[in-house]
């Protein structure tokens, strides 16, 4: 038999099977939001588990776990050239989209491959999402949200922002919660849960290491911060989204 006679056969069992594609305008809704740097809507779709869903999706493979790796590569793909296009730089885009798609090697149930695929989503649109604040920042602020990600382990103050941009501190806040809606010490301790979260999913280091990393003045400080950003403990955060996966062993080796 040949391929036009497969394919053929094929599309007369996907008619009669009413097998149909989800329409595009979910699609293009979804990519829009990753590229936009919408975190509240793609969080959602992470949610409702969409990527898992099968039903309105093409099958790439007759294997599930194949299925998921294809769909999986096609996204990324789309996803880096929709954030280039956005604004991303080309290198730290494509780097970024190999990163992810090799992580594809060693991963060998749905689940996982679900995993890496939210992860990467939010990863691409958190990205954007600064990307995109930031272009509507002035320098100043600019500077100060680049510095606290360098810095994001050291004990950062209004004062260090003042003296690293070469104004005084109490223009500076009053320019940084103009522009970003809350204040330096609460941006700087939002980005300091969120490295946390990263460091209880990724790695086996315990709470008094991870607390001491980042700089806070006490263990039960950063669990009481971390409680009032997520809702939960740090420990019970590890509990759920912790993925052997994902390990990471070496403290040194976390991104900063």
């Amino acid at each position: 038999m040949g391929i036009s006679q497969e394919w053929y056969i094929q599309e007369i069992e996907d008619s009669e099977e009413e097998k149909f594609h989800r329409p595009l305008n979910e699609e293009q809704l979804f990519f829009h939001a990753v590229s936009s740097g919408d975190i509240d809507f793609v969080r959602e779709n992470c949610k409702q588990k969409r990527f898992a869903d099968t039903e309105g999706v093409g099958i790439l493979s007759h294997d599930p776990i194949t299925n998921l790796k294809y769909h999986f590569v096609i996204t990324t793909a789309f996803i880096t050239r929709l954030c280039i296009e956005s604004g991303m730089e080309m290198e730290q885009a494509f780097r970024l989209s190999d990163f992810y798609i090799l992580r594809l090697d060693n991963l060998h149930t749905c689940q996982a491959v679900i995993s890496l695929h939210d992860h990467m989503v939010l990863d691409f649109t958190g990205k954007m999402r600064i990307l995109t604040r930031s272009l509507r920042m002035s320098k100043p602020v600019t500077i100060c949200i680049d510095y606290i990600y360098a810095h994001i382990k050291e004990r950062i103050t209004i004062e260090n922002l003042a003296a690293y941009t070469g104004l005084s501190a109490s223009y500076l806040s009053r320019l940084f919660k103009k522009e970003t809606g809350v204040s330096v010490s609460d941006y700087v301790r939002e980005k300091k849960i969120e490295k946390a979260q990263h460091l209880l999913k990724f790695c086996d280091y315990s709470l008094v290491e991870i607390s001491n990393y980042l700089s806070f003045s006490s263990q039960s400080h950063f669990i009481q911060l971390f409680k009032d950003f997520t809702g939960i403990t740090p420990k019970k955060y590890r509990n759920l989204y912790s993925s052997s996966d994902w390990d990471v062993t070496d403290l040194k080796n976390v991104k900063e």
